[in-house]
């Protein structure tokens, strides 16, 4: 097998013929999505002007750092169900503030949004990250009726937020989940520039891949782009079959014609395919 071999390409066990360049674009969204920054600004732009507009329960701490807080969205209704969203950035970029506008695809319909952040490597390990997520989820489940949020949580997230979204369904504040693109086998991220900020130790590995734990019978749907690399599809389809196999609910959902950034606009909108299927999960 050659070393030229795309790895875009590129199947599963062929890991290891890959070069280290080949390995980094293997899971390098933003390479191959030539607007991906443009998306991605267009978006924090949209956010910042959705925020303006809803002050009201904004920067609400669950934990000691300065990320570790919620920015939350009531429904008029307190007992309304609630979509809890985790934004991505591989576990070392990106931020709570910058995906606000995409409450404006389930607040029309009546539903709570709240949205998580938290710490980033190199500052902590995705240990201590994943251990942030289920504090806030459980500060949420105590505290968020006391802000007006007492309703059945969905959580969601994109990229590293759909890892953290399968990690977080077994809370017990977590009625469903919504996986968006995400990684669900931390091991291949070991050959790539992506641990110099992660520093996967073995443990984290194991324990921290979804593919690699026990299934949650919550359901939980798991949507990716039908134009992500073929890493994160492939992610996503075994984490499906894998579900299935253990017989917890939950659709595989291809986004058709959508990449890793453009995605989320159907989790924008009362009638995009992932705000669907958000509602789906408490139906």
């Amino acid at each position: 097998m050659s070393s030229t071999l795309s790895p875009r390409r590129a199947p599963q066990g062929e890991w290891a013929y890959l070069s280290s360049e080949e390995r980094d674009l293997a899971y390098n969204n933003t390479a191959a999505v030539p607007d991906a920054l443009q998306i991605t600004a267009d978006r924090a732009a949209a956010s910042a002007a959705f925020r303006a507009s809803h002050p009201a329960k904004l920067d609400i701490p669950y934990g000691d750092s300065d990320r570790t807080k919620w920015d939350l969205f009531p429904a008029a209704e307190p007992t309304s169900p609630c979509m809890v969203y985790i934004h991505g950035g591989y576990w070392q970029r990106g931020s709570r503030d910058m995906y606000s506008v995409l409450a404006e695809g389930v607040r029309p319909l009546g539903w709570s949004a709240a949205f998580i952040g938290y710490d980033i490597t190199p500052h902590v390990t995705l240990t201590e990250i994943v251990r942030q997520i289920h504090q806030g989820l459980d500060w949420l489940g105590l505290h968020g009726p006391d802000h007006g949020i007492a309703g059945p949580v969905v959580v969601t997230g994109h990229s590293a937020g759909g890892h953290l979204t399968a990690m977080a369904l077994s809370n017990p504040t977590v009625k469903a989940g919504l996986t968006i693109s995400g990684v669900f086998e931390l091991g291949p991220l070991r050959d790539t520039p992506l641990n110099q900020a992660l520093k996967l130790t073995d443990e984290e590995v194991q324990t921290l891949s979804p593919l690699r734990l026990p299934v949650v019978g919550k359901p939980m749907g798991i949507a990716y782009g039908t134009h992500e690399l073929p890493a994160l599809m492939e992610d996503s389809r075994r984490l499906h079959a894998r579900r299935a196999n253990a017989h917890a609910p939950g659709p595989l959902i291809p986004v058709v014609g959508t990449n890793h950034f453009d995605i989320l606009d159907t989790l924008q909108t009362p009638d995009g395919v992932l705000t669907r299927a958000v509602l789906d999960m408490v139906r």
